[in-house]
């Protein structure tokens, strides 16, 4: 998959509220999702780079909002 990193970085800089509407009741934290987001736009969406927990929160929240 690439990423749309204007759409990536659009979600984390004035959507927040899509990510905390997300996360709602699920037991993460915003800020988690929000880092790991912030993490692949400061490596191009580089999706290899990213740690077995960080792909459960990518696949589980931003995934989702960036194929709206």
């Amino acid at each position: 998959m690439e990423l749309d990193l204007k759409l990536l970085r659009n979600l984390i800089h004035q959507q927040t509220d899509k990510i905390e509407q997300c996360v709602e009741g699920t037991g993460y934290l915003a800020k988690t999702v929000i880092g790991v987001g912030t993490f692949l736009l400061d490596n191009l969406g580089d999706l290899d780079l990213l740690t077995e927990k960080q792909k459960v929160t990518f696949d589980r929240f931003l995934k989702p909002l960036l194929e709206w």
